[in-house]
């Protein structure tokens, strides 16, 4: 069975390619825009690396032959240039899809996320089924939102192909956490001051939860949903809710609660001084995400997190003082 991997050395790409090449069925292309060199990539030898920008690449070549497509390339940053991510994320998905129906590929496995979903203002689970209109304005809630618009497009002028999108919560594992440190912390986050040994306070916006997964279930999730003969949507978490108390636990640190509009002012603040890399709409975001229920993909997929949400968030908290990471490119220290 042949699988291209397209965003192949991120995050998700690096989690998805451990999880189709466990049992060696799968033959597998991986598609980045710099693919890696050194000498911990030996555990990819058995991959074929294709370099190709999704944005403006000739994509049918590489999918050419391919029994399934994950698609799971995306660009955070640079959230002061929206028409960079925008070219990546939104045309080059829709690329990404015009190539797969001009290549005749079967199967198309994309990745989404909870941050498409329409805001709850309740901690109730919600299903597949909840509106994805973007939890705010963010960019990042903005493009997953249009994207869910072009797989319904998609999915209308091609049911020839079976589709299924992922959405996942936070993905956390610990070999992003030098590429997280930078996308959310940017250059003033130096990995020292993660270190929990000097993190007597922390500040917690009044409400917080939020749901994580860790990336290898992800990607196990990722490749069950390219042998199993499924369609449509999946929520994917680790057991769990994380507030202020579990962030308390997981630092070893007081928390202290302060008003969720109060962080947001001080972030966009400090985003367009440049200082911070992520604009205050994103924590808007994050206020009002809802929970998800994953039982869908329990029952059709027969996933089962191995991780729980605190695993998760542990797995990038602890690897960022120690500059973890990988030799795939976004994933260096």
């Amino acid at each position: 069975m042949k699988v291209v991997v397209i965003g192949a050395s991120g995050n998700l790409g690096s989690a998805a390619i451990r999880a189709l090449t466990a049992d060696g069925a799968a033959r597998v292309v991986a598609v980045a825009r710099r693919a890696p060199t050194g000498p911990r990539t030996n555990v990819h030898a058995s991959v074929e690396w294709r370099t190709a920008d999704v944005s403006t690449g000739n994509l049918e070549p590489v999918l050419e032959g391919a029994d399934a497509v994950v698609h799971l390339a995306w660009k955070f940053q640079p959230t002061h240039r929206p028409e960079e991510t925008w070219a990546t994320n939104v045309v080059g998905t829709r690329r990404v899809l015009d190539a797969v129906a001009r290549a005749g590929v079967p199967a198309l496995v994309c990745a989404s996320s909870v941050a498409a979903y329409s805001p709850a203002y309740h901690d109730d689970p919600v299903d597949e089924g909840w509106d994805t209109d973007g939890a705010s304005p963010a960019a990042y809630c903005r493009e997953k939102a249009y994207v869910e618009r072009a797989l319904d497009a998609f999915a209308c002028d091609h049911p020839e192909v079976r589709l299924v999108r992922v959405r996942p919560a936070f993905v956390f594992q610990r070999s992003a956490a030098s590429e997280q440190r930078r996308i959310f912390g940017g250059p003033l986050l130096r990995p020292a001051f993660v270190d929990r040994r000097r993190i007597p306070v922390v500040p917690v916006p009044a409400g917080l939860r939020f749901q994580a997964v860790h990336a290898g279930d992800v990607g196990r999730a990722l490749a069950a949903a390219v042998t199993t003969d499924v369609s449509g949507a999946f929520n994917l978490a680790g057991p769990g809710v994380i507030g202020r108390d579990e962030l308390g636990e997981l630092l070893g640190a007081r928390t202290v609660e302060v008003p969720p509009d109060l962080l947001r002012r001080s972030l966009d603040t400090a985003w367009h001084a440049r200082l911070a890399p992520v604009p205050g709409s994103l924590l808007a975001a994050v206020m009002q995400l809802p929970l998800m229920s994953t039982a869908r993909a329990e029952l059709k997929l027969g996933w089962h997190p191995h991780h729980s949400a605190m695993e998760a968030l542990e797995a990038v908290i602890s690897g960022i003082p120690e500059k973890a990471g990988s030799d795939l490119p976004p994933l260096r220290p």
